[in-house]
């Protein structure tokens, strides 16, 4: 029997198919998936990591972006258990009306050329999210998990780790995937914190001192916030003004925009 052509990856869809078993086998032993989970898996391209999440889960929601390989799905998984595949671009879907009040497992081999947004997008559903285990460009996977001091630690950092923790899991070589991309890949964990922890913060307010901030990463604080926050300001939330964006921590700048917000929203006499 002649088996049907490959698909061919799509470049605008930032298409690069994992194959490598050893990948796919470490990646559902770090999700660790149960038969009462809620999983969604976004990007499933050619069902790789799908069919081996469906054998241990019983049921997944699979979110395909690409027309062609969608209706393909549904065939691969037969007998393996319940797919539902939604398609649709993951950066539109509403993840809370997908919960229906329960928490998401979110899994994917994700695009890269969109994968910063995405990752904003679910953490605007945070609530509705338990977990999220993605596949990324291994560049992003440091930012998102850089500590202070280092030059890898940034906005995107930041904005990141004030809302969820971030824990890198593993390296991916290129050769992992169908066409091999030019760059190495991580696969990483990112678990949302609860909304305690940036209880009394404008997320707008957190976000305009965090951009002011690393704008100009070279200049002090001092420099970088003139006409955001003073140094007054600065010195109540126990930063140096002297200090760069990149030498504060996550803690210091949910401090400061937290101290902002208070200001901003306390009615004046």
């Amino acid at each position: 029997m002649t088996r049907p052509p490959a698909h061919q990856p799509r470049k605008r869809f930032g298409q690069h198919f994992l194959h490598e078993r050893g990948v796919i086998d470490r990646i559902v032993l770090a999700l660790d998936p149960q038969p009462d989970d809620l999983l969604v898996e976004i990007g499933p391209g050619e069902g790789a990591l799908t069919l081996p999440l469906l054998a241990r889960a019983g049921r997944l929601t699979a979110i395909e972006i690409d027309r062609d390989l969608a209706p393909l799905l549904p065939g691969r998984a037969a007998g393996t258990g319940e797919l539902t595949v939604i398609v649709a671009d993951a950066l539109t879907v509403d993840y809370r009306v997908l919960a229906a009040g329960r928490r998401l497992r979110l899994v994917g081999n994700l695009p890269y050329n969109i994968s910063t947004p995405l990752l904003f997008h679910l953490l605007g559903a945070a609530d509705a999210i338990a977990d999220m285990h993605f596949m990324l460009q291994k560049e992003v996977v440091d930012r998102m998990a850089a500590g202070p001091g280092s030059k890898e630690y940034g906005r995107l950092t930041v904005m990141l780790q004030a809302r969820a923790e971030v824990e890198p899991l593993f390296r991916v070589a290129p050769g992992a995937f169908r066409p091999p991309p030019k760059v190495d890949s991580a696969v990483v964990r990112i678990v949302p914190k609860p909304a305690a922890a940036t209880a009394g913060i404008d997320a707008a307010r957190l976000e305009r001192v965090v951009r002011a901030a690393f704008a100009q990463r070279r200049k002090t604080l001092h420099n970088a916030l003139a006409g955001v926050v003073d140094d007054t300001e600065l010195i109540a939330a126990g930063i140096d003004p002297r200090t760069r964006a990149e030498d504060v921590p996550v803690e210091g700048y949910l401090t400061l925009a937290r101290q902002e917000t208070k200001r901003e929203t306390t009615p004046r006499g």
